[in-house]
């Protein structure tokens, strides 16, 4: 989501006419606002958006970009306004072709967390996953690619939209490759922790505690390997890291229960008195939409590492990071 909402920007700045960087930003900011609105979990577009934007500024305070304004300045004094029509156009362009590197350099981070990640598989290992994170898959289809010898646990969502679901595609890709999965339902993950090497998971959104955003559940296998001593590995893009101090659940911002009411009417936590009508969570099938985009938040202290394209990082690194990335 985050990289198709930057395209969808950077399409935006293609065929729209602001003529000056001020309305530009302006622009980007106006339909970031429009985009963060018509999701449920804002977070991961969040985080994406943010970054894209902070980037274009940061690239408008290069060196090349400056010289071009000084240059623009000295020709509109000699030239009159088109000299600023053109310098505008050049700038713009500046502006066009470090978004379209930003995006391709978002698309690169999959391959590049597979390559570090690839050696947290080892011959020998199961590793316990959910949620088909497309990360998680690039990889353990790196390392089935490599010939390690591993099997593979998968938690299935008890959603009913889940439960009717044909095979996962993670399931399909890695059997395709000879690699062993079983999948399990939720209530099985604790029964089954003993006979794990490893839980490795993806993330929606990095928060600035160290703390992820992910998938309803994770906090519970983060909670589960925590009691049985197992590696918790969160693999996970840089540009998902967002600028949100969450404590709790309940500070997430947005109604992570796939409900904008949260833990009330529809949400999560649906309490009620009277016998009839549907269930939150789509047991009755009416709200299964909303059950598989809920999401929790896991705190620092249930992760062991973090790992980016950049590399391995603990939770309490990614201030850091964000420093790096923001400043």
């Amino acid at each position: 989501m985050p990289v198709a909402a930057i395209e969808a920007l950077i399409l935006l700045l293609t065929h729209s006419p602001p003529s000056t960087i001020s309305e530009t930003l302006s622009l980007l900011a106006t339909h970031t606002a429009h985009l963060k609105r018509s999701v449920r979990n804002p977070i991961p577009l969040s985080a994406g958006t943010d970054l894209f934007q902070r980037y274009l500024i940061s690239s408008l305070q290069s060196p090349s970009s400056v010289a071009s304004q000084r240059s623009g300045k000295h020709g509109r004094s000699g030239a009159g306004t088109g000299a600023g029509k053109d310098d505008f156009r050049a700038i713009r362009a500046h502006l066009m072709t470090n978004g379209r590197l930003f995006v391709k350099r978002a698309k690169e981070a999959r391959g590049k967390i597979a390559a570090v990640a690839r050696r947290f598989v080892r011959d020998g290992t199961t590793v316990l996953t959910s949620g088909g994170s497309r990360v998680v898959s690039a990889v353990l289809t790196a390392a089935a690619e490599e010939a390690v010898r591993f099997c593979v646990v998968y938690v299935r969502s008890s959603s009913p939209a889940a439960a009717a679901a044909i095979t996962p595609p993670l399931v399909s890709t890695l059997r395709s490759l000879g690699v062993p999965v079983a999948i399990i339902p939720e209530g099985a993950v604790a029964y089954s922790m003993s006979q794990i090497s490893t839980v490795m998971v993806g993330a929606e959104g990095v928060v600035e505690n160290g703390g992820i955003i992910s998938r309803m559940g994770t906090y519970q296998l983060g909670l589960l390997a925590r009691s049985g001593g197992k590696p918790f590995y969160v693999v996970v893009e840089s540009h998902k890291f967002v600028r949100l101090y969450p404590i709790g659940q309940g500070d997430l911002g947005f109604g992570s229960g796939g409900s904008d009411k949260g833990a009330g009417p529809g949400g999560t936590l649906d309490f009620r008195t009277d016998a009839g009508g549907p269930e939150a969570g789509g047991r009755d099938g009416s709200s299964s939409a909303d059950e598989e985009e809920a999401v929790d938040f896991t705190p620092p202290e249930l992760i062991t590492a973090l790992i980016t394209e950049s590399g391995v990082h603990t939770p309490s690194a990614v201030s850091e990071e964000l420093i790096k990335i923001w400043y």
